[in-house]
C-alpha cells in the first residue's frame, strides 16, 4: 500500500530532471520552460498517478521520456501509463 510513495520519496532524493524548477509539495513536479510534469501517489488507491502538460507534442514527448527514464531506475517494474 506505501509502496506508491515509497517510490515518489526515491525519486525525490535521486531523480534528475536537468533544466526543470522541482517541487516536491505533494509528489514531485518538474517545471519546464515549455511544459510541465507531475508524479504523485494517489490517495485513494495504491498507485503513481501522472499528469503532464506542454506547449507541444515535441516538449510533451521529451519531458514524459525524462519521467520515463527516472521512474526505470527508481522502479523497473513500474507501469508506465504513457
Amino acid at each position: 500500500e506505501g509502496e506508491s510513495f515509497a517510490i515518489i520519496e526515491a525519486l525525490s532524493r535521486e531523480g534528475s530532471f536537468p533544466g526543470a524548477k522541482l517541487v516536491t509539495i505533494d509528489g514531485i513536479r518538474a517545471e519546464f520552460e515549455d511544459g510541465w510534469g507531475l508524479a504523485r501517489s494517489s490517495n485513494t488507491s495504491p498507485a503513481v498517478v501522472f499528469r503532464f502538460e506542454a506547449d507541444g507534442e515535441a516538449a510533451l514527448a521529451r519531458i514524459q521520456g525524462v519521467f520515463r527514464e527516472q521512474f526505470a531506475a527508481i522502479a523497473p517494474n513500474l507501469k508506465m501509463p504513457f
